[in-house]
């Protein structure tokens, strides 16, 4: 049974702002990685223990073809995500949230 996926406001911010950055460097390019997100998003809601924790709760879903990570709290009946996180960022970003 798939879990319900729900998220942060910042995560979202983050997603939205990916999303900008990649549709101003190329026409679609924006829509394929709003497309990758959902996908590792699908396969997180479905089997969320197959992701590695990174500091228990949290565990991390690496996306294949972009630089980016998803942070994420599996819970009884949802998944929380906690941010869509660029590999070059500090991690220290992510202090706070995880």
């Amino acid at each position: 049974m798939s879990r319900s996926v729900v998220f942060r406001r910042v995560a979202k911010l983050e997603l939205d702002d990916a999303i900008s950055w990649y549709d101003e460097r190329e026409e679609g390019l924006g829509h394929r990685f709003r497309l990758a997100i959902s996908q590792q998003l699908e396969r997180v809601a479905e089997s969320p223990d197959q992701f590695a924790y990174i500091r228990e709760p949290v565990s991390r879903a690496v996306l294949r073809r972009f630089p980016y990570s998803i942070y994420f709290l599996s819970e009884t009946d949802r998944v929380v995500v906690l941010a869509i996180f660029h590999v070059k960022r500090s991690p220290q970003r992510l202090e706070g949230r995880c």
